[in-house]
């Protein structure tokens, strides 16, 4: 079993608290641990979903893969005791996002589309931020402001 995190970056204008909506389909790359397949898709992780592991003895999962190549069966999970933090920073640095537990497998990438959310600098709450062209912009009308967001990078590292 390993844990990973997954550290996210992003360029923020006029806005903070970027997260994605409780209901959120994550995308990432999977790598088999066993033959160091990578699938060639990315695949969709929910937080809200379960899947029984075979042969785990009554334990769930998030996600549950079989690899192509070497037919091994893998699965991750999310670690609710972390959570989600939402992005703060504005100067461009990764920040924590969220912990997987993977057993047999690692995720290799992070692709942030889906609807996101995040507050402007008078409070003003956007709950439709669609990150999927890669970038999201609007206008503030509290603040008078335009707001937004791009370049949204993932990074996995050992947690």
């Amino acid at each position: 079993m390993v844990r990973l995190l997954l550290s996210i970056k992003a360029e923020l204008e006029n806005v903070t608290g970027l997260e994605p909506l409780d209901d959120f389909e994550y995308f990432f790359k999977v790598k088999c641990n066993s033959c160091h397949e990578t699938h060639p898709k990315a695949v969709s992780l929910n937080r809200q979903d379960t899947y029984e592991v075979s042969g785990g003895k009554g334990s769930t999962a998030s996600f549950v893969w079989r690899c192509g190549e070497c037919k091994r069966e893998s699965s991750a999970k999310f670690e609710d005791a972390y959570g989600v933090k939402p992005y703060t920073d504005e100067n461009g640095q990764f920040a924590p996002l969220l912990v997987v537990e993977c057993r047999g497998l690692e995720f290799i990438d992070f692709q942030p589309r889906g609807i996101w959310k995040c507050k402007g600098m008078k409070g003003t709450v956007f709950g439709d931020v669609d990150l999927e062209s890669g970038e999201w912009n609007d206008y503030d009308e509290k603040a008078a402001l335009p707001v937004g967001v791009s370049e949204v990078e993932g990074q996995w590292t050992r947690a």
